[in-house]
């Protein structure tokens, strides 16, 4: 079996290239990445590295000639359009190279009244690839837990979490144990091949209530609730460039359409998932 991995040099598409080597050849794996350049790396370790264009077919289907798996992580775009674009792209390239098979990233804001503002391409997604003809497994990820270890220094300083979701919850996954599920999902067919569609959470949500306190646990600093208006959190990080989108999935969180939990990583992996405090005191560091 021949796997190709998209997004080969970004943070879970790296993580997922080191858990599918420890269960296939090296041999096995291809990358796909935007950019040869940022790959040398890749390159030097032995793996074969391929250009890979979402924008262009031609250039997705020869970097999939030869491809029996392909595990799709998506690009990074707020706009629901290009995102669509690019994935009806990948499927006509999966069609010209005869790929039979797709693990495919999502994320848990799919529900359609869910106001974040990519949550209409996460509905799309299982929709579309029921009427692909495919196998495939759709593998949405809960929050990720990584932010908040670089978030840690702002909230100390802050002396409060500020997410703007009222006395609701959020469920988390860690990128590395998102990536131990993918790669374990790609080799298994009885995991892939069938239409699933997986949620990735730890074992419980967690209020920020109880977020705060568990990082006061871990950095030995007084961290409270004190949520700001949606409005007020998009303002506060609109110069990163992303606060209005931020602030469209935390009134999802609010409306309550982020914290449903699962025990799907463990029915993928056999062991359970890092919790929050486990997670934040291997990552945190003052």
């Amino acid at each position: 079996m021949k796997y190709l991995v998209t997004g080969a040099t970004g943070h879970l598409g790296g993580i997922i290239i080191t858990e599918l080597s420890k269960l296939v050849p090296q041999a096995d794996i291809r990358l796909g990445v935007h950019r040869i350049e940022k790959a040398t790396a890749l390159q030097s370790a032995g793996y074969d590295v391929v250009a890979l264009d979402y924008a262009a077919v031609d250039s997705m289907t020869a970097a999939m000639t030869g491809v029996d798996v392909l595990i799709y992580v998506p690009s990074l775009t707020y706009w629901v359009q290009q995102r669509i674009t690019e994935f009806e792209n990948t499927l006509e390239a999966m069609r010209r190279a005869n790929v039979s098979t797709i693990v495919a990233m999502s994320f848990i804001a799919d529900q359609y009244n869910n106001p974040f503002q990519m949550a209409s391409y996460y509905a799309y997604l299982p929709a579309r690839l029921a009427g692909s003809g495919l196998n495939y497994a759709v593998v949405k990820n809960a929050l990720y837990a990584d932010p908040l270890v670089p978030y840690l220094p702002e909230l100390i300083a802050r002396h409060n979490v500020i997410y703007p979701i009222g006395d609701q919850a959020m469920s988390f996954i860690s990128r590395e144990d998102s990536a131990e599920a993918m790669a374990n999902i790609a080799v298994k067919p009885y995991l892939r091949d069938y239409g699933q569609n997986y949620l990735l959470t730890m074992k419980q949500n967690y209020n920020m209530v109880e977020l705060s306190s568990i990082m006061s646990q871990v950095t030995g600093e007084q961290i409270g609730y004190a949520p700001v208006s949606l409005q007020e959190f998009a303002d506060i990080y609109r110069s990163e460039g992303d606060g209005d989108e931020l602030a469209s999935m935390y009134h999802a969180a609010a409306l309550g359409l982020m914290d449903e939990v699962t025990n799907d990583f463990q029915h993928i992996t056999g062991h359970a998932p890092q919790g929050m405090k486990e997670y934040l005191s291997r990552h945190y560091q003052k």
